[in-house]
């Protein structure tokens, strides 16, 4: 893909349109400083920075900043402004809430990075941006710097969208792609907090619950539906081992963290859980931080999306892009005709189960007697040599099953005295 170079002549003072649609940004974090600098340095025509809020604001100023913005660390002074369009970047859900919502009610139109508060109260805020005839964008929600919302409401607005998934967590993918070359999960993820791609506490990032936030705005923009945090099971990348990506490589797979939703049937299977991958997929391909999408339309077949998904430059190209659309009145605000359907996690599909034993004759017949039961059958055995035998890693792939009577399969093997701990059980993705 070609590379677009542009120039920017930085000696040229900036001056304001006489038409500049007038900014306030609520927090100067990571992605609010991102924002205020485009908005300072870009030469945006049509927006101008006027206002930012930040508790203990004094801390925050910096010079490059134009003189003439006012730093408050009173919301009230932002709701009696004449600012047009407001940026929210503070995360969390409250006070976010609440202001978000006195800013819409005002008319004025919101943009926001914020996916917890989209997750859980999405659905009420753009519905109070239609009656006051203002809009709420969140193009920034999911993905960071990948346009996937955008595309998802315009760009693929013909199609009938039948399912949405993928790479949505740059801190896992960053761990899982460590742990392809061998790393195990442990450093992996102190790499990741060093490098400041994971928090102190990584409990959102691992145990699936950022991606499940994402995937619900996901479910909602693609899919017409409803679906709440609560309904989306997720399972934790930190049950996965290194000598997974091994056997997933005798398999021509990797191991990626997948947020999937699809509607099947009068249901929406809905789940967020590390899941092989083939090596042709582009989610295979997703190194780092890097975040993939993948939409299935009824007409169009597959479309990916992919780019960086997190930082707070990639996120701020998000956020501007949505302030030049409402700048430009290019972004009309999506009815969305949404339906509410019961969510399920129980999918069909063909999986990898990994065991760990204490070794001994008739493992494998007793396993496959238990698959047998529930009318799951064994596709194939992996076992590589050189493990101790106390501890011997092997695995199992099963044909397409339902992961009802998996789990009740497993349920039965995790009573057998060889067994050392909890089998790990992956879906095998595409099939």
């Amino acid at each position: 893909m070609a590379t677009q170079s542009v120039l920017i002549d930085k000696s040229a003072p900036l001056v304001p349109s006489l038409n500049s649609r007038r900014v306030a940004i609520l927090g100067f974090g990571t992605v609010g400083k991102s924002v205020a600098r485009i908005l300072s340095e870009g030469k945006l025509a049509g927006l101008e920075l006027t206002q930012v809020f930040n508790r203990n604001v004094e801390r925050k100023r910096v010079p490059w900043v134009n003189r003439d913005v006012q730093w408050t660390e009173n919301i009230d002074d932002v709701l009696a402004s004449d600012v047009e369009f407001v940026v929210e970047v503070m995360g969390g859900v409250e006070p976010a809430k609440q202001w978000v919502k006195s800013i819409l009610e005002s008319g004025r139109s919101v943009v926001t990075a914020n996916k917890q508060l989209i997750a859980r109260h999405g659905a009420e805020l753009s519905e109070i941006a239609q009656e006051h005839d203002c809009q709420l964008l969140f193009g920034a929600s999911v993905a960071g710097g990948v346009p996937v919302i955008t595309a998802l409401e315009h760009g693929l607005a013909g199609d009938e969208l039948q399912s949405v998934c993928g790479i949505l967590n740059g801190t896992c993918n960053y761990i899982l792609s460590k742990m392809e070359s061998g790393e195990s999960f442990r450093l992996a993820l102190e790499q990741a907090q060093q490098l400041g791609y994971a928090e102190a506490d990584p409990t959102d990032d691992i145990a699936g619950y950022d991606t499940r936030a994402k995937l619900v705005i996901l479910a909602r923009v693609a899919l017409r539906t409803e679906i709440t945090l609560g309904e989306v099971v997720c399972q934790p990348i930190s049950t996965v081992d290194p000598v997974d990506f091994e056997y997933a490589r005798e398999l021509g797979c990797t191991i990626r963290q997948i947020g999937h939703a699809e509607l099947v049937a009068d249901k929406c299977f809905a789940a967020v859980e590390p899941m092989l991958v083939p090596a042709s997929s582009p989610l295979a391909r997703a190194q780092g931080c890097e975040n993939v999408v993948l939409a299935q339309g009824k007409f169009g077949g597959s479309t990916a999306f992919s780019g960086p998904g997190a930082g707070g430059d990639a996120t701020a190209v998000a956020v501007i892009s949505d302030l030049v659309a409402l700048a430009s009145a290019s972004s009309a605000p999506v009815i969305r005709e949404m339906r509410t359907l019961p969510v399920s996690n129980e999918r069909m599909s063909p999986y990898f189960l990994r065991f760990v034993v204490r070794d001994r004759p008739g493992i494998v017949a007793a396993i496959a007697a238990a698959l047998a039961k529930f009318e799951i059958n064994v596709d194939a055995v992996f076992q590589k040599p050189g493990y101790d035998k106390a501890r011997l890693p092997f695995v199992v792939t099963v044909e397409r099953c339902s992961s009802k009577k998996l789990q009740a399969a497993l349920d039965e093997i995790a009573l057998c005295e060889f067994l050392v701990e909890p089998a790990l059980k992956l879906p095998i993705f595409g099939h």
